[in-house]
C-alpha cells in the first residue's frame, strides 16, 4: 500500500521549499559520505592545532552545522582564541586533551583545566575565550568538532580574559 506523499515543508522533508517554481540546491537533496581521506584542510586555523572539515557549506550545502576533526600535536597548545556565535561541541577521539578557560566565580578570575579523556564531551558556548592543550610528549589528541554554523569560525585572541553575561559590569 502506498503512502500519500508528504507536501514540501512537512513530514520528512521540512528543508524543502514550498515557493512555486523554487527548487533546492542539489546539495541539499541527498544524503553525503565524506570519506575519512577527504576532509578539507583549508579551514580556519589557530597555532598548534590542525583542523579539517567534514560537514561544512561549501562541502556538502549545510546550512546550520559544522563538523570536522581537530589534531592536537604532542607537547602543544592553541592560541588562544574564541569561535564567534556558534556553539561548539567537541568529542574526543584520542588522548587527553585539555580545555583551559578563565571563570570569575570567585574574588579574583582562575583559570579553569578541563582534563578530558577518550568518550568524553565539552560544550563550548559562543564567544567564550578558551585554548586547546595536550601535554602529552609523545602522542597526538584527536578530536571531532560540531558548530552551529555553517564554517569554521576562529577568532583569535592575543589572551584569555572573562566573558561576562549581557547587562553586567
Amino acid at each position: 500500500m502506498s503512502q500519500p506523499l508528504t507536501t514540501p515543508g512537512e513530514g520528512f522533508h521540512p528543508h524543502l521549499t514550498d515557493r512555486a517554481g523554487e527548487s533546492p540546491s542539489p546539495l541539499r537533496t541527498r544524503l553525503h559520505h565524506i570519506r575519512a581521506d577527504a576532509l578539507d584542510g583549508d579551514t580556519a586555523q589557530s597555532g598548534g592545532m590542525r583542523r579539517f572539515a567534514a560537514v561544512s557549506g561549501t562541502a556538502v550545502g549545510s546550512e546550520k552545522l559544522w563538523m570536522g576533526q581537530t589534531h592536537v600535536a604532542p607537547s602543544t597548545a592553541s592560541s588562544d582564541h574564541h569561535h564567534g556565535a556558534s556553539e561548539t561541541a567537541i568529542y574526543v577521539v584520542s588522548g587527553h586533551p585539555e580545555f583551559v578557560f578563565l571563570d570569575d566565580a570567585g574574588p579574583q578570575p582562575e583559570e579553569i583545566r578541563l582534563r578530558t579523556s577518550p568518550g568524553d564531551y565539552i560544550f563550548v558556548p559562543p564567544f567564550v575565550p578558551h585554548r586547546e592543550e595536550n601535554p602529552d610528549p609523545a602522542d597526538e589528541a584527536v578530536v571531532v568538532i560540531a558548530r552551529s554554523t555553517q564554517e569554521a569560525i576562529v577568532v583569535n585572541l592575543p589572551e584569555l580574559y572573562v566573558l561576562r553575561a549581557e547587562g553586567e559590569a
